[in-house]
Parts: C-alpha cells; structure tokens; sequence
C-alpha cells in the first residue's frame, strides 16, 4: 500500500513497483489509505511524511494501534534525522529519503514484504499449536499403544494412587508424570521433579526431606525439602533406579508413612504427596538381583505405565516431526520447511535410539536449516532392507506427508501424487490412513 501525495511521484512508484511483479494499491491520503488497513493485513505500507491531513507519522501510530507487527516505511524529502528517529522508535520499519531510485524502493518493499510475510506464518504457526487441546496436544501419537497410554492416564490421573513408569531415556516420562498432576485434583500445587541421579548422596536427604537451620556447616537457615514442598501435589522421581540402596530405606519410609523429618529435627512432618516414580531398567530385576530394595520395588509398583520406544511407534513420526517443525518456527521466528517424502521415509527408518527427545533436536535443526553431520537423520543413507519393505514404507511417509499438507483434502493430494482417487483410497486403507485425522 502506497500514500503519496504527489501525482507524479504516486505514479513513478506505483510503475517502479509492477515491473517488479509487485501488486501495489496507491492513495493520494493518508485518510484513504487507512479505511484499508484491518488487523492481519497481509501486505506493508509505504507512506511519505508530509502529507495533508494526517501524516505519515500519525498514519504510523494508528496502524501500529491496529497491527504492531505490519511494517510501515517512512519517506520524507527533507532530511529530517530527528524525525527519523522518532519514526524507527515509534515502530517504523525502515525510512527512506528522496529523492530515491526505483530499485532502492523495490528493494526495501520487498525486504518488508518477507519480514510479513515470515510473521503471518509464525502467527499461524502458533494458532496451529494452541488450537491442539486436551492431552493429545501434550501426547501425540494415533498409535495404538499411545491412545492406550492417554486412556489410562485419565483414568489413574485423580485416584492418587502411586505410579510406576517405565521407558527409554527420550520417551517422555516426565511429560507423562506431568499429565498425570495436571488432570488431577492436584494441578493447582506443586509439581516437583527430581532426578536421583543427579543429586549426590550426600546431600540427598536435605534436598529431599529439608534441614533445620544448624544442623551441619553451612546451614544457616532452615529448608524446606522437595518432598514438604511438593505437599498436595506431585513428586517425579526419575531414574529411581540410580539411588544408593543406603537411601533406598530412608525414601520407603517417607513414602510409607508419608511423614518426613528434617535432618537437625526430631519433629515429624506430615505430607499428602502424589509420588510418580520413573525408570530405565526394570526394578523386579533389579531386585532379584538385590540391586533395588523388593520392598521399596512393591510401594511403587501400584500402577504401572510403559512408554513404548519410538521405533515400536513409527506411525507417530510425521505427527510427532510436524509438531516439532511447528513448534521450533514459532520459537524461531522461521518459516516451518516443507518435509519432502524422502525425508520422510529417512525418518520413518531411523532406529530412533534417543527417541523422541533425539526426534526434536532433529526438527529443531532442519527449521534453523543447521545441516548437522554425516551421520544427520536426514542426511544419512537409507539401511538395506528388501526393496518391498523400502517402498512400502516411502510410499506410506509420502502419502502421509500429502496428507498433513492439505489437511485431508483428497482432491489436491491425488493430483500431488498424480493417483486416481480410487487408487489413493485403496492405499490409504491399506496403510490404516485416515484423512480426517489429519483435518
């Protein structure tokens, strides 16, 4: 959008701009131009200061009172650098002064122009992200064991029952714990995490169960533990196993009784504590092999969740990698790149052994356009496997890569992949794709 309110000037620009493929909508007034400005407005606003009426400084404000994010450009004849900074300061994007040459002008639009249109994409990047609700928009995954798994956390969620959770590093076990505080009637308290492996046993029953003040050098004020602080709330131990056994003892205790005493006091404080615990290894192993206290091992093991690994859930890889990609060019401020089908079908067949947590460090690097090294996912060569299996599983990632891009629609994906939709129907149904999951 152009306001000038020289004819001649109005015209050389409006000229300048359509022969650089540019679509420009000119007024002679500020007063015209604003009737046109709407919040979301998809384009920019070139605008000379002096005008008569309202000006170009004034034109800014009220823009910026509608949209703070559409780039408005300032052009003046007089060289006025006070003027100049207060236009930058009142949010103008760039300022210009005549006289100027048509490519300094086209240039500068076109500058402005993929600034607006990078902070439409994040915008509704963002609205994609918060239109995901409930606790599939915390868990993804259409896969049979995670729906299982986002059952069940519904369903043990507001029992307060003690859980016991099991996965490989990367598989989200502290999103899991953290689901089930958050739809519980304990969502309003604390959610507390630990991981026992970090903490060194010295200093694990202060950090657990508080300290008076005095009570060993350096305690000059009491502490309240984790454990009284996550009182009616929720306490995550994660990687249970790597605590000490001589720790083990003082922990059930806690838990059985859920009472805690303060190192330094003989005073018993009571806590209504929701206690998660997660691990890598499996605990009843680990006790028969006097590794883990059976004793302890059987307080947790009330409830038990196991988070498979994500290559036991390939089908979840486009959600999960699209979700990642959306994400990271929100917190980016980057377009969110188009993930081609043999991408894809390198991502499906990736052995995954960081899962997940490995899955958006890879998203996250593909939108900053980071190439990674030679042994990058999505540089790396396919491994062999017998030519039906490769096909099927690139046919399925580039069908499913359609899908998410046109939201179901089957119209467009048939002529995308040039298939009849009969054939794209028969396809889908036998890879169990549904188009309006992806809607």
């Amino acid at each position: 959008m152009l306001v000038e309110d020289d004819p001649i000037v109005r015209a050389g620009s409006e000229q300048a701009f359509q022969l650089a493929d540019l679509n420009v909508e000119a007024f002679a007034s500020a007063e015209l131009a604003r009737k046109h400005i709407t919040p979301g407005f998809p384009g920019i606003v070139i605008s000379d200061i002096r005008l008569p009426g309202m000006n170009g400084m004034e034109l800014l404000l009220h823009i910026k009172s509608i949209d703070k994010d559409i780039p408005v450009i300032l052009v003046t004849g007089h060289g006025d650098i006070t003027m100049a900074v207060q236009a930058m300061r009142n949010g103008a994007y760039d300022f210009i002064e005549k006289p100027y040459s048509s490519e300094q002008l086209v240039e500068v639009a076109r500058r402005a122009l993929e600034a607006r249109s990078l902070m439409l994409e994040v915008h509704s990047l963002r609205r994609q992200l918060e239109g995901r609700k409930g606790i599939e928009a915390t868990l993804l995954g259409k896969s049979p064991a995670m729906q299982e798994i986002r059952r069940l956390i519904l369903d043990v969620a507001d029992t307060g029952a003690d859980v016991l959770i099991y996965g490989d590093t990367g598989t989200g076990k502290e999103m899991v714990a953290q689901c089930l505080h958050d739809y519980s009637h304990r969502q309003k308290n604390n959610f507390v995490a630990i991981n026992c492996g970090a903490i060194p046993e010295a200093i694990f029953e202060s950090e657990m169960f508080g300290h008076e003040s005095g009570s060993f050098t350096g305690a000059s004020k009491r502490q309240v533990g984790k454990m009284e602080f996550a009182d009616k709330g929720t306490l995550f131990l994660d990687e249970i196993e790597s605590l000490p056994m001589s720790l083990q003892v003082k922990l059930l205790r806690a838990l059985q009784e859920r009472k805690i005493e303060r190192v330094g006091s003989n005073e018993l404080v009571s806590v209504n504590v929701r206690v998660i615990a997660a691990a890598k290894l499996d605990l009843k192993e680990l006790s028969d092999q006097q590794k883990f206290r059976a004793d302890l091992y059987y307080r947790l093991n009330l409830i038990v969740l196991t988070l498979p690994p994500l290559s036991e859930r390939r089908e979840d890889i486009p959600e999960l990698f699209e979700h990642f990609v959306l994400q990271a060019a929100a917190r980016y401020n980057r377009a969110a790149p188009q993930v081609s089908g043999a991408q894809m079908h390198k991502l499906m067949a990736h052995s995954w052994p960081g899962n997940v947590r490995e899955l958006r460090n890879i998203a996250d690097r593909f939108v900053l356009g980071i190439p990674g090294s030679e042994d990058s996912v999505l540089q790396q060569s396919l491994p062999e496997e017998p030519l039906a299996d490769q096909v099927r599983h690139f046919e399925r990632a580039l069908i499913e890569v359609e899908l998410r891009k046109h939201r179901g629609n089957v119209g467009p994906i048939c002529e995308a992949l040039g298939l009849p939709k009969q054939t794209l129907y028969h396809k889908m149904q036998k890879y169990q794709l549904v188009a309006e999951e992806y809607k």
